[in-house]
């Protein structure tokens, strides 16, 4: 057992276990009940079934396949994001920003070639993120006051890099990106490979199982020895890929890159994370459960497309879901606390 192991087993012992990695031995065996979130998702989720099979054309082959493809560019990055917000870093408020540089990075590096050009671009999505991560994880500074500034200066930057104009590719390499095998785009393939990936991480790793200990007490974790700081690096640096990979295929979907282009991305991570269950606090989540959040978040948007509601409402509906999921947490924590 390596020191990080034995660290790991202290503040598993320390902090009562912390089933949230897998090892909260007695609440396996006591009888759980259901919490707020599960009981709003309860109604909503039958609710906006019936509205969407009352809608025309949303039982079709097409829609579904529409619904599958939105779901992969709001889940890659979801399920990075799961990876912070577990580790107690909350959420990335630049996340549309760093999308919309790495896909910038993507479509002008085309010109060496589609290899060279997806390294480059996932080293951009790392490198942004886990210099924000290393700030949170080394420097204690606050996750979302960072992102806000780190939001800005990135969108700057993608704004100088671009001069206001759209960014073209050189060639049409990227279009390998847009394939759909047996029918389904890429990014469907990708996004289950990432899941599978972070679940696995979560699950497996020394690492991941230290994210949950640094998400449910970050001050126990440092007492017990545990890398607080690299675990952290480590988590954004897996969100920084993920929005790479989002970025490249939203480029290559659109065939170019404008400042844009991450549109409402990362309140759609968000919503998808919190949808999912993880908890904002941290401590608390699962990859495959955003993976439904994803799948939800993506239905809601298409329904409201299909009966010729703007993006602004779109926009307020996944907000007031958003606001909905944080008040329950809210309030069950403060209930939690009495």
């Amino acid at each position: 057992m390596t020191d990080a192991d034995t660290a790991t087993a202290t503040a598993t012992t320390d902090t009562g276990g912390s089933g949230t990695a897998g090892g909260r031995t007695g609440a396996a065996t006591r009888p759980t009940r259901p919490g707020p979130l599960t009981g709003l998702l309860a109604v909503a989720v039958p609710l906006l079934v019936v509205v969407a099979v009352t809608t025309d054309r949303f039982l079709t082959v097409d829609n579904a396949r529409a619904i599958v493809a939105s779901a992969a560019f709001v889940g890659i990055t979801a399920i990075g994001a799961t990876l912070v917000m577990i580790a107690g870093s909350a959420v990335s408020l630049a996340t549309s920003q760093t999308a919309t540089v790495v896909a910038m990075v993507f479509l002008a590096t085309q010109r060496l070639g589609l290899a060279t050009a997806v390294l480059i671009a996932i080293a951009c999505g790392v490198a942004l993120s886990a210099a924000q991560g290393a700030a949170v994880g080394f420097g204690q500074a606050n996750p979302i006051v960072l992102t806000i500034a780190a939001g800005f200066a990135i969108g700057g930057a993608a704004t100088w890099f671009s001069g206001g104009t759209p960014v073209y590719p050189a060639n049409r390499a990227f279009e390998l990106l847009n394939a759909t095998p047996l029918g389904l785009p890429l990014a469907v393939y990708v996004l289950l490979v990432v899941t599978v990936l972070a679940q696995w991480t979560l699950r497996r790793t020394t690492a991941g199982r230290q994210m949950y200990l640094i998400g449910e007490n970050r001050a126990a974790a440092h007492a017990a020895g545990l890398p607080v700081g690299r675990v952290i690096v480590i988590a954004w640096a897996f969100f920084g890929a993920c929005t790479g990979l989002t970025g490249m295929f939203l480029a290559s979907f659109n065939t170019s890159a404008t400042v844009n282009l991450g549109g409402t991305l990362t309140l759609d991570a968000i919503a998808a994370v919190l949808v999912g269950g993880t908890a904002i606090a941290g401590g608390r989540g699962s990859a495959l459960h955003t993976l439904g959040g994803a799948v939800l978040i993506s239905v809601i948007s298409d329904v409201l497309l299909l009966r010729g509601y703007s993006t602004g409402v779109q926009t307020l509906v996944k907000g007031a879901l958003v606001l909905a999921v944080v008040v329950i947490v809210h309030l069950r924590s403060t209930r939690g606390a009495r």
